[in-house]
């Protein structure tokens, strides 16, 4: 499993949809297209909202972003995160 960071932001519809159960529908989305919701963060300044993901690969985070757009009105930049100690193994020998 490879871990995500998906930045949120809200349009102006999503705003009024805004509810525990919709976030419940979205976490059940994630598990849907095989990934787990590892955390998820309100946020102040540029993007509204992160969801720390696991997914299998980036075919299964595409669908998931796309799905999430269409039954939220939140729009997703994301980004592949790898640990400091990951990042270390692979620039050892550099």
């Amino acid at each position: 499993m490879a871990t995500f960071l998906m930045f949120g932001k809200y349009s102006p519809e999503a705003y009024k949809e805004m509810s525990a159960e919709r976030t419940e529908k979205a976490k059940d989305l994630i598990v849907k297209h095989g990934g787990e919701l590892k955390a998820a963060y309100v946020l102040l300044g540029e993007k509204d909202v992160v969801l720390i993901v696991d997914f299998p690969g980036v075919e299964e985070v595409i669908k998931t972003s796309v799905a999430l757009v269409k039954m939220t009105g939140i729009s997703f930049a994301t980004s592949q995160a790898i640990t400091v100690e990951e990042f270390d193994k692979i620039c050892h020998d550099l």
